[in-house]
């Protein structure tokens, strides 16, 4: 079972229901033998500046941040770790990228939760692994590649 911690920490209105959010946690951790656990905070541009310029040194708010959890040696633990996304820049870059908005929630919850289970996209071949399993997952939700301009989808 996947557990999940929803943790509203901002104004806007426009995010998904606890829901969606559980479905997209369990389209990614499909395991039905594992057990999970995930913290999710919702917040605004000021939180994620915040946090954006303390753990990753840039400035301004970006759309998720994502938090792995590493149990200390002996402990075992379901908690995955914890995701930070910043409700309005999720919904600007929806606007701004022509995607309805759930889908690009949907994406940017599932690369959130990808990188919490290891995957990155530093190096060319990794971002090519992560992107095609991204793509997988979406397709599964009836969701167009969202790597693709929105004029070709």
């Amino acid at each position: 079972m996947n557990y999940l911690d929803i943790q509203i920490a901002t104004e806007s209105s426009d995010i998904p229901s606890e829901s969606q959010f559980q479905g997209w946690v369990d389209t990614v951790l499909a395991d039905p033998g594992q057990d999970s656990e995930i913290v999710i905070r919702l917040v605004d541009d000021a939180e994620s500046a915040d946090l954006n310029l303390r753990y990753r040194h840039k400035a301004g708010p970006t759309n998720i941040l994502s938090f792995p959890f590493e149990a200390p040696a002996g402990m075992a633990s379901e908690l995955l770790g914890d995701l930070v996304i910043c409700a309005p820049l999720i919904a600007r870059e929806a606007r701004q990228q022509h995607k309805q908005p759930a889908d690009h929630w949907a994406h940017i919850t599932m690369h959130g939760i990808l990188h919490l289970l290891g995957y990155d996209h530093i190096e060319e071949d990794e971002a090519e692994e992560m992107e095609a399993l991204e793509i997988r997952l979406l397709k599964q939700l009836n969701i167009a590649n969202p790597y693709q301009e929105a004029s070709t989808q």
